[in-house]
């Protein structure tokens, strides 16, 4: 299944309902939104520094992931990014793949 890293930032709201509510119900909260649409939570750490909160998921399909990101977005409380993650097989695979490219100006 193919796995993903999330990274989000609350806004003022959002860090008063972390506050209000606090960090195990909002890990239930992002949880339970992963798994409805099929996946699983691998880890999730709050953090301080540029990013407040980093999950590694999975889910089955793609469309999965781009839904939650749309949806949690969408709901205001946080900027929510998320990035493919790769293994090293499919990093191996693909730099066996013979790919035809010219540079600009090559």
């Amino acid at each position: 299944m193919p796995k993903y890293l999330a990274k989000a930032t609350y806004s003022t709201d959002g860090l008063k309902g972390l506050i209000n509510e606090g960090g195990s119900s909002r890990r239930d909260a992002i949880t339970a939104a992963i798994a409805s649409v099929g996946g699983t939570v691998e880890s999730l750490y709050f953090a301080f520094g540029e990013d407040d909160l980093y999950v590694i998921f999975d889910v089955p399909e793609r469309s999965g992931a781009i839904a939650l990101g749309l949806n949690i977005a969408a709901a205001g409380a946080i900027g929510w990014s998320t990035t493919a993650l790769l293994t090293p097989q499919e990093i191996d695979d693909a730099v066996g793949i013979d790919v035809e490219y010219r540079a600009p100006q090559a």
